[in-house]
């Protein structure tokens, strides 16, 4: 969903006259590279590395002229499915050190500017004001599903800390599994997110909210 605009009243109260902060417009593209390469670490692992390749390796290393067994291929195979969930695993410890940044980000920012009191306000503009239905309602589902996207991002940080430090924290083995279902459920409900929000934008930038990708780098007018 594409972000409806502040007001004109509401950009005069933030001090630098930009629709987005800086710190917010930091967050948003640094986190998409992030969100961006830990899926692109799941689809290598589940394509390229996935262990049924095994027999794969073997072929490929016997038509280099070594003898290979079973064993010693799916070694390989795991081995290097293990070196991408490394680098997995430094994504979400980055993920996870942005988030915190966007958390205290928020308390810094102009009220204009903070998730919360935007969906305050869309709230009562749909509910209590009842004016320009349309658009307030538009207004109070972009900030639901921005609200519910930061939950999941949440969840996912949680759950990825406690899958990464599983050495340290003594969860019992069938909870670690569940904790790994869920945090898989999450990444999938994300991966829609950023769908769903890649398509308002583009219809946006179609229709009346021309100019949301360029105010996003710049900061807008």
């Amino acid at each position: 969903m594409a972000i409806i605009e502040p007001t004109n009243q509401e950009i005069g109260t933030n001090r630098k006259g930009k629709k987005y902060a800086s710190s917010t417009r930091f967050w948003h593209w640094l986190n998409f590279i992030l969100i961006s390469g830990s899926l692109l670490t799941v689809l290598i692992n589940s394509t390229l590395f996935d262990r049924a390749q095994g027999d794969f390796v073997k072929g490929e290393l016997m038509n280099a002229g070594a003898s290979v067994s079973d064993k010693q291929a799916g070694a390989v195979t795991h081995g290097l499915e293990d070196q991408v969930w490394g680098i997995h695993i430094y994504f979400g410890y980055a993920l996870a050190a942005l988030f915190l940044f966007r958390l205290i980000a928020e308390f810094f920012m102009p009220p204009v500017q903070r998730l919360l009191p935007k969906l305050k306000k869309a709230y009562q503009a749909y509910f209590i004001l009842k004016k320009e239905r349309g658009a307030a309602k538009h207004e109070l589902v972009v900030k639901g599903l921005y609200l519910i996207f930061y939950l999941l991002l949440l969840i996912m940080v949680v759950t990825g800390l406690l899958l990464a430090l599983e050495d340290y924290t003594s969860i019992p083995e069938n909870v670690n599994h569940s904790i790994k279902e869920f945090h898989g459920f999450c990444m999938y409900m994300i991966l829609g997110f950023v769908v769903l929000h890649l398509a308002g934008v583009f219809l946006a930038e179609r229709k009346d909210g021309k100019g949301i990708v360029s105010d996003m780098i710049n900061g807008g007018g």
